[in-house]
């Protein structure tokens, strides 16, 4: 199938705002689907009554849907009042041929049997899509399901499934090769943040359309993002299955501003290639089912992977060769799939330090203080020692701290609790507080502690300025986020990925749009 099609769902309260959530709708969408049961009795009446000027005024097709609550929907009507409802509105012959109608799998086997039995009226299958929804999980009769469904005359098979981890998606991708093998269309969708990949590549493997919300606020499913992410960040229009597949691989993801970056670097270089959003919790399991190509249960061209929190020290045993720097700093944050191997890589340290050395100049001989004992401060006190700097480790855990100076000879480590950094030059946050979110307002320094300093660094880059940042100002001090080193790693990425040089002005761009949004 060529066409790549998004749905924008409408929730509506009112039958009054419908016209208007249609013209909405309709500069994002290829479909429109209309959610009957997000109305009450008194505004379904009405907005029956106003169907036929809906219907005439959309530019688009129209899905109308009546869920029940125990599909996800908000209708709380009985079986018998939804097959009623269906019976006496569409989809018949004589209904305009811009609708379909979403009926879920035990209502579709109802009107297929009353009609084999000339009981009930014959609807219009060509534009009936037949549906279920597991919201537990993925049912472990998922082929029975999908072979009932496949039993009705329904035009359209839709299964939606929920994801705990990208693991579950595989199920979904397969469901989609038995459906075009038979030659069944299908919509087939893992829900959740773990499945999101099935939203974005779905089209591009048959799926027959994908749904995305007009914005955050309109989701009408979980992990449903937009429809102008699905078009313009991920390019769903230009996927296909030779597309090459990139990703964050962590926990959370959906935070990263590197699908932004990456995605604008492949499309100003005339790449097919895609970076997405990759959730697990397991990572061994995700490399083992969907990634190392000896052992991955789906054929897709994984070219590379970034690894986030909390895996870039768990992903190494998993890894058929680790560089160098990466072993020494003991993290992988770039994965790299050639050969048949999958080979890791840490671009994290030394872009740490390029925009440190064009902000400050070169570090030798430089007192630094990192704060910090975790990943990102074992790649800054790899790269400062690499680079002549006198480092000293401050950590609320004395302990973590001492064994993590330890490991880089010629470190020293402090208690992070009533310390002041006059006399060092550089003070570094290595640690997260600060970043966007409930730790926001935090700081793991004030303006007072900081005062003698020269500068200050922040490795968060999001906010774009974060209280560490406005501490330093107020003590005096020159600052730099972490957008330049975020972007740095990310141009390293690109380069092992694709083998050309990144766009890093346009990388830092497409970062700090999405940032300022």
């Amino acid at each position: 199938m060529d066409l790549k099609r998004i749905c924008v769902p409408i929730c509506e309260k009112s039958a009054s705002g419908l016209s208007q959530a249609l013209a909405r709708a309709t500069r994002l969408a290829d479909f429109i689907e209309l959610r009957l049961d997000c109305l009450d009795d008194k505004e379904l009446i009405e907005a029956l009554r106003a169907l036929p000027a809906l219907v005439n005024e959309s530019t688009r097709p129209l899905i109308f849907t009546f869920r029940p609550e125990a599909e996800g929907g908000q209708s709380q009507t009985s079986e018998a009042a939804r097959l009623a409802f269906w019976a006496n509105n569409f989809p018949t012959a004589e209904t305009p041929q811009a609708l379909f109608a979403d009926l879920e799998l035990d209502l579709a086997e109802l009107f297929h049997t009353g009609e084999q039995e000339g009981q009930a009226k014959t609807l219009d299958w060509a534009r009936v899509i037949c549906s279920h929804h597991d919201f537990e999980g993925v049912p472990a009769n998922l082929e029975t399901i999908y072979e009932r469904m496949a039993g009705t005359p329904a035009r359209v098979l839709k299964l939606a499934i929920q994801a705990h981890d990208i693991t579950d998606s595989i199920a979904v991708f397969h469901l989609l090769e038995r459906a075009r093998a038979s030659g069944r269309e299908i919509i087939a969708i893992a829900m959740g943040t773990a499945g999101i990949i099935t939203r974005i590549l779905g089209p591009a493997r048959g799926a027959f359309l994908t749904y995305g919300s007009f914005d955050e606020e309109h989701s009408t499913a979980p992990g449903q993002i937009g429809a102008e992410e699905l078009r313009h960040l991920y390019g769903l229009d230009r996927l296909n299955e030779s597309t090459i597949i990139t990703g964050l691989v962590g926990l959370p993801v959906l935070h990263s501003v590197s699908p932004h970056m990456h995605n604008a670097a492949f499309m100003a270089r005339g790449l097919n290639a895609v970076y997405l959003p990759l959730e697990t919790r397991d990572v061994g399991e995700f490399l083992r089912r969907m990634v190392h190509p000896r052992t991955r249960e789906i054929e897709w061209n994984v070219r590379g992977l970034s690894v986030t929190a909390p895996h870039k020290l768990e992903v190494m045993k998993h890894l058929d060769w680790v560089d160098q720097t990466a072993r020494e700093i003991g993290a992988v944050n770039t994965i790299v799939v050639e050969d048949g191997l999958l080979r890791g890589f840490n671009t994290d340290a030394a872009a740490l330090l390029a925009p440190l050395e064009e902000k400050f100049g070169p570090m030798r001989g430089a007192r630094v203080a990192v704060i910090g004992a975790g990943g990102a401060a074992r790649g800054a006190l790899w790269a400062l020692r690499r680079a002549g700097a006198r480092v000293t480790l401050f950590a609320r855990n004395r302990l973590r701290a001492e064994s993590l100076a330890a490991e880089f000879t010629g470190s020293s480590c402090k208690k992070l609790e009533g310390a002041f950094f006059e006399g060092f030059e550089v003070v570094i946050n290595a640690t997260p507080l600060g970043t966007h979110g409930a730790s926001e307002s935090d700081t793991t320094a004030v303006a007072a502690q900081l005062r003698g300093a020269r500068l200050a660094y922040d490795l968060v880059y999001n906010p774009l300025e974060t209280r560490f940042m406005r501490e330093a100002r107020e003590a005096g001090c020159a600052s730099l986020g972490g957008l330049p080193m975020l972007v740095a790693q990310a141009a390293a990425q690109f380069k092992l990925w694709t083998s050309d040089e990144a766009p890093s002005g346009l990388m830092f761009q497409a970062a700090r749009v999405a940032l300022e949004k």
